[in-house]
C-alpha cells in the first residue's frame, strides 16, 4: 500500500546521556551533522548557559542533518548512567554499495577515523555467505552503534 506524502513523519532521535554537548559535537563528526547557532541576543552557547539556573546549564544540546534530510539528534542529561545496552542502536551506512575487501578497507578506515575521535572498537563481523562485514563500536559514552 503506497501512503500519501503527507502520512510521512519527521522525526527526532533522543539520547539520554551524561554530557550533552560534547556527545552531540561527537556525533556531528561522525555524521556530518551541524549544531544550531545559539538563542537570538546570544554571541556562543556558554553565553547563553551562563544565564541558567547551574542545575539547567548544558542539560542539553541538539544537532542536525545541513541538508534537512536526516532526523534532528536531540541529547538531554539524565542522572542515571547507562545501565546494560543502549535501546537506540544507529547504523551509520558508510560502505553501502561495496563488497568484499574493498567494503572492509572503507569501513576499517572510517572505524579509525572514530577512534581518533574517542569511539571504542568493539568488534568486526566479517563477511560470511549471508552478510557483508560490519565493524561494531562504541560512541564516547558507550552507546553501542556499527558502521556498516
Amino acid at each position: 500500500m503506497v501512503r500519501p506524502m503527507s502520512a510521512i513523519k519527521k522525526f527526532q532521535v533522543t539520547f539520554d546521556c551524561a554530557e550533552p554537548e560534547r556527545l552531540a559535537r561527537f556525533w556531528c563528526e561522525v555524521l556530518g551533522y551541524v549544531t544550531p547557532p545559539p538563542p537570538e541576543g546570544f554571541a556562543t552557547w556558554d553565553e547563553f548557559n551562563r544565564t541558567l539556573p547551574p542545575e539547567k546549564r548544558g542539560s542539553w544540546f541538539a544537532c542536525s542533518d545541513p541538508s534537512g534530510v536526516g532526523p534532528r539528534l536531540y541529547f538531554q542529561r539524565v542522572p542515571e548512567g547507562k545501565i546494560v545496552k543502549n535501546r537506540v542502536h544507529l547504523d551509520v551506512r558508510v560502505g553501502t554499495g561495496l563488497v568484499g575487501a574493498e567494503r572492509l578497507a572503507t569501513l576499517e578506515a572510517e572505524c579509525a577515523r572514530l577512534v581518533a575521535l574517542g569511539a571504542t572498537h568493539v568488534q568486526t563481523l566479517y563477511a560470511d555467505e549471508e552478510n557483508e562485514s560490519c565493524i561494531v563500536m562504541q560512541d564516547i559514552e558507550g552507546n553501542e552503534f556499527c558502521i556498516d
